[in-house]
C-alpha cells in the first residue's frame, strides 16, 4: 500500500522549456554538450560551487557574454505554474492520506527565477504543502545516483515498497525503481501530475 508519494518538479508542477537555454546560450557560442559543460552544469546542480562561480565558469568559456546574458539563457528554461496543480496538491496535502515530498535537481538561480515567475506567496503556499522541499543543491546529491533516493528513504522512515516516486525522467524513475520504489515516468505533454492518484 502507498503511504508516501515523492514528487519531481520540474515539467511535473512547473513547465519547463529544456530546449531554451540551449538555443540563448547558441547565440554567445555554444554549440554542443562539451563534457566541461555536462561537468560544470552537474557541480552546480549538486551544489559544489555557489551561483557567482556558475556564471564565472561559464563566461570563462563564452567570453562575448554578459553575466546577464548568461544568467538569462541558463534561467530561460522556467515557464509557468499552473494553477490547477497548485490547487491539486492543495487538495492532496489537506486530504492528509499521504506524506508528501519533493525531490528536485535543481540549483539556486533556478530557484530564484520560480519564485519570481510564481509570485513569492504561490511559491510558499507549494512549499507549504510538502513535509520536506528536497534540492539537489543543498543537498549536495542529485538524481539519478541511488544515494539521494536512499537519503531521502532513510531520514524519513520511509519504506521503498510503500513509497510512490512521480519524475519526467526515465533515467531518474529507473534508478529509484531498482531501490524498490514504486515509479511512475509521466510522460510530458501526454500526461499530467493531476492524474497521480489513477497510477497508485
Amino acid at each position: 500500500m502507498i503511504k508516501n508519494i515523492i514528487f519531481d518538479f520540474g515539467d511535473i508542477f512547473i513547465n519547463l522549456d529544456k530546449q531554451a537555454p540551449l538555443l540563448e546560450m547558441a547565440k554567445f557560442g555554444f554549440t554542443e554538450l562539451t563534457p566541461e559543460l555536462d561537468t560544470i552544469f552537474k557541480e552546480y546542480e549538486m551544489g559544489l560551487m555557489e551561483s557567482d562561480e556558475f556564471v564565472n565558469q561559464l563566461q570563462a568559456i563564452f567570453t562575448s557574454a554578459t553575466k546577464e546574458q548568461i544568467k538569462d539563457a541558463w534561467n530561460s528554461i522556467i515557464l509557468d505554474f499552473p494553477e490547477e496543480r497548485l490547487k491539486f496538491i492543495e487538495k492532496l496535502k489537506n486530504d492528509n492520506q499521504y506524506r508528501l515530498f519533493l525531490l528536485s535537481n535543481t540549483n539556486n538561480l533556478h530557484i530564484d527565477k520560480v519564485k519570481e515567475s510564481m509570485g513569492i506567496d504561490r511559491f510558499n503556499r507549494f512549499k507549504n504543502c510538502f513535509e520536506v522541499f528536497y534540492l539537489s543543491q543543498e543537498m549536495k546529491m542529485r538524481k539519478p545516483n541511488a544515494d539521494i533516493y536512499e537519503f531521502v528513504l532513510k531520514e524519513n522512515n520511509l519504506i521503498a515498497d510503500e513509497t510512490f516516486f512521480i519524475d519526467d525522467s526515465k533515467e531518474n524513475a529507473d534508478s529509484a525503481s531498482k531501490l524498490g520504489i514504486h515509479c511512475w515516468n509521466l510522460q510530458v505533454g501526454k500526461e499530467d501530475v493531476l492524474e497521480t492518484l489513477r497510477h497508485l
